[in-house]
């Protein structure tokens, strides 16, 4: 079956970095455009960062632009967020989220991580 499972949450200081890792199966991972959103207490979920199929096109939220890197490894069915410069209102629920549109839409959604960010 399809899942999506997301790693690399967890506390960290102000200022300081973490690596996400969303691992996928059950799908062909590289036919996927893949996607960080994130979802803090009382507010919507957003889009962090997205990245398609090829890794050649990217884009970032205005707010973590310069600080977080998206990529992907399709050879792991693996793709990554590297956050850097952390703030305390980057705390949120992490989810890896995968969407393919060919004559109809698929997409998969993680369990989500937490990420904190306080001292």
């Amino acid at each position: 079956q399809v899942q999506l499972v997301e790693s690399g949450g967890g506390l960290v200081q102000p200022g300081g970095s973490l690596r996400l890792s969303c691992a996928a199966s059950g799908f062909t991972f590289s036919n996927y455009a893949m996607s960080w959103y994130r979802q803090a207490p009382g507010k919507e979920r957003e889009l962090v960062a997205g990245i398609r199929r090829a890794g050649g096109i990217i884009n970032y939220a205005d707010s973590v632009k310069g600080r977080f890197t998206i990529s992907r490894d399709n050879a792991k069915n693996t793709v990554y967020l590297q956050m850097n410069s952390l703030k305390p209102e980057d705390t949120a629920v992490y989810y890896c989220y995968a969407e393919k549109v060919v004559l109809a839409k698929y997409d998969y959604w993680g369990q989500g991580t937490q990420v904190t960010v306080s001292s």
